[in-house]
């Protein structure tokens, strides 16, 4: 492994970490507030595409190490999607299987990028089932599968376990201190499992606790896949509210048009939860007008081109011949 020639002997040793990092770039044309640094974390340029990568990747190797894994034993999870990729694509490499428990509201882009890694797919409805305590149908779903087959699946449960939130601590949270080099005051998240927000903004308190993070969350009845708002976080266990100084609720329309400005302004193919971080981030830098912001963008547009349509149906005009 080298990172300076970028030379590795597999897959995994390409996975970020504090020598390793994501990118960090400025946001430039749509900086309300020059004065004010913002920076955008590039979680697409992980391996597989997305931030989950690191939590799928400090979850499989907790199971392997627990022996948990093997002899015909693989994974079940339920996924919008982006730690689905990730876990399959990784357990794949290694040998094991991945059911993937999906809502029917994922893009089709996610389904097949999933199928692509070589997961089963079981799609529901998200009110499949429901049952008090065990959450939305696809959850539900997967528990169940890993209870009535416990010798063929063990599911990891990205919304409980805490090696989503250590992935960050150990992770994301270093890359950002080191390569702001402590003088990072803003960071900006949305809202998901929460692994990311929760182990990220840990960290970064622990070297700075006057550090302010910003949490974004989308308008009821929102169709952003991997995004949650308050009422929808009772799933989440990793959700640390004492952490966050700012919960802004945008609509969720604006997650897709600020994508696109994203795109056509900044060269930043990112997806709409990138999209509404920035129209957050756009809100505190105004009120803030100093500092130095940092947004995690956790993927980019390509898995969401038919929402982008659906949103932005001036996006399909010369299409077609």
């Amino acid at each position: 492994m080298n990172h300076q020639l970028r030379v590795y002997n597999d897959i995994f040793e390409m996975l970020p970490s504090e020598e390793n990092p994501s990118p960090l770039v400025r946001i430039n044309r749509l900086n309300p507030a020059p004065e004010f640094a913002l920076y955008a974390k590039l979680e697409w340029m992980n391996p597989f595409g997305s931030v989950k990568d690191r939590a799928a990747w400090a979850m499989l190797r907790d199971l392997e190490e627990r022996g948990e894994l093997g002899n015909g034993r693989g994974l079940v999870e339920p996924t919008s999607g982006n730690t689905g990729i990730s876990l399959a694509a990784l357990a794949r490499a290694r040998g094991y299987h991945l059911r993937a428990v999906v809502p029917n509201k994922v893009p089709l882009e996610k389904k097949i990028l999933l199928k692509i890694a070589g997961a089963e797919l079981d799609v529901v409805s998200d009110e499949l089932c429901p049952a008090p305590g065990l959450g939305d149908g696809s959850i539900n779903l997967a528990k169940t599968h890993a209870k009535a087959s416990s010798h063929r699946y063990v599911m990891p449960n990205q919304y409980e376990n805490e090696k989503n939130v250590e992935a960050h601590l150990r992770t994301t949270g270093p890359e950002i201190w080191r390569q702001t080099e402590g003088r990072i005051t803003h960071l900006f998240v949305s809202l998901g499992t929460c692994g990311t927000a929760t182990g990220t903004a840990r960290f970064l308190r622990g070297q700075n606790p006057r550090l302010k993070v910003i949490a974004v969350q989308p308008t009821e009845g929102h169709d952003v896949p991997g995004l949650r708002n308050l009422s929808q976080l009772d799933v989440s266990r990793l959700f640390d509210r004492s952490l966050i100084d700012d919960l802004l609720e945008i609509d969720y329309k604006l997650a897709y048009t600020r994508a696109l400005e994203l795109c056509q302004t900044e060269g930043l193919l990112a997806g709409p939860s990138s999209g509404l971080i920035l129209e957050g981030a756009r809100r505190i830098l105004e009120r803030d007008r100093a500092g130095l912001g940092v947004m995690i963008f956790s993927d980019n547009v390509f898995k969401y081109t038919a929402n982008m349509v659906k949103h932005i149906p001036a996006l399909a005009a010369g299409t077609q011949a």
